[in-house]
């Protein structure tokens, strides 16, 4: 498309992603001296390999990266061979990152959501701002700001149900947002506000009181069981729904997702506060109340901006007159 114009295309590439499987090329740099059998596909649970089959873990996913690399450097080459630089926008960005026995644990979704899943390259190269190359900007930002920043890119106009905000303002020394809320179904909500993340648990991770609203019934590895189904009554419709109302079915602990399809690995963390300037590793908790209460407030501005049902309010104890200590 480099002799078009206004045209859009998005590569998912799936890796660096499991099995770390990569060419002899490229995991030639990375030997361990392992002779055992195959590692490249750990379970998301608590480490319990030994100091050598963790090595060989990570050495294959360095190899799966490097072999990214190299094939994002052939895009970059092909910008620079062609001079795309000049008029088109490249953005580079993933959806999550991946626990490499870091915390004790492998993977993902079952640990609190830490700097090593939660933060997330994102570069932009936009031909309008190529004064500012080679930049950081200290900011905040998540997913959910691509589709206005691509909205902007185009020159349409942002839906005025998107939450996200589009981040080439940013690049301007507009400032970003406060605080940003993260997370997954059925588990803690994670907040941070840069300086500081915390992730708060409710008082009872199996307490049924969430729904799930849909209109397609189906779990990620599974659909919804005949006690799930029973459940099923008409709700909404939320915001961002465009005025159509949803299926809403009750959360049941035996449906196939977390916290019931593995209870005993998503419980078994409590909220914490972690300051991520001094400790960007996340390894050192501190319990502070001020500083928890000043989060738990922006969750609950952000839920309520993302219209949150009264349920998850009552669910993760922060309803109007919750104790929330």
């Amino acid at each position: 498309n480099r002799m078009a114009d206004n045209w859009f295309l998005q590569l998912e590439c799936f890796d660096p992603h499991e099995p770390f499987f990569a060419p002899e090329k490229y995991r030639q740099e990375y030997t361990t001296g392992y002779n055992g059998s195959i590692l490249d596909w750990p379970k998301y649970a608590p480490v319990k390999e030994s100091p050598d089959e963790i090595a060989e873990i990570r050495a294959n996913y360095a190899a799966l990266v490097a072999m990214c690399d190299a094939y994002f450097g052939k895009l970059l080459d092909y910008f620079d061979e062609h001079d795309l630089w000049s008029d088109t926008c490249l953005v580079l960005t993933t959806d999550h990152g991946f626990l490499l026995s870091e915390h004790d644990w492998w993977g993902k979704n079952l640990t609190p959501y830490y700097e090593e899943i939660s933060h997330i390259p994102l570069i932009v190269h936009h031909p309008d701002y190529a004064a500012k190359a080679g930049t950081r900007i200290a900011t905040l930002s998540q997913t959910t700001d691509l589709m206005p920043t691509f909205l902007e890119v185009f020159g349409h106009s942002v839906p005025k149900e998107v939450t996200g905000r589009s981040i080439l303002p940013l690049i301007d020394g507009e400032p970003g947002p406060e605080a940003l809320i993260f997370g997954m179904f059925g588990g803690p909500v994670g907040v941070t506000d840069g300086e500081y993340s915390f992730f708060r648990y409710p008082a009872n991770l199996f307490d049924e009181q969430l729904g799930e609203y849909t209109l397609m019934p189906t779990h990620m590895t599974g659909f919804f069981g005949p006690d799930e189904l029973a459940t099923g009554r008409m709700a909404g419709p939320f915001e961002f729904t465009k005025g159509q109302r949803l299926l809403r079915y009750d959360a049941l602990n035996s449906a196939r997702r977390p916290p019931g399809l593995d209870g005993t690995k998503f419980a078994a963390f409590e909220s914490t506060i972690y300051h991520n300037t001094s400790d960007p590793n996340q390894l050192r908790p501190i319990y502070d109340a001020e500083i928890e209460a000043r989060l738990n407030k922006e969750i609950v501005r952000l839920l309520k901006v993302h219209d949150a049902p009264p349920e998850y309010f009552n669910w993760i104890g922060l309803a109007e007159g919750a104790d929330v200590n």
